[in-house]
């Protein structure tokens, strides 16, 4: 099971938006889009933005993105 879960990254990714904006992500599979992308460059060789005993690329990323120090954009 996912820790967080889905909902709660989605809260998270979205808090910023003002009321009546569109949310950034509304779906799971932006926050998988996101955090594999992210985990990718850490195996490639980028260092974590955070301090965690995690070993694992996909784990670190999903802790980066709970903790808001990554963040999900649109590309257009």
């Amino acid at each position: 099971m996912l820790h967080p879960s889905y909902t709660d990254l989605m809260k998270v990714v979205n808090s910023e938006v003002e009321p009546g904006e569109a949310p950034v992500v509304n779906s799971r599979y932006s926050i998988v889009m996101a955090t594999s992308k992210r985990a990718r460059q850490i195996i490639s060789g980028e260092d974590p933005l955070i301090d965690t005993r995690q070993t694992k690329p996909l784990s670190i990323a999903i802790e980066e993105l709970n903790q808001s120090k990554i963040k999900i954009t649109h590309e257009d």
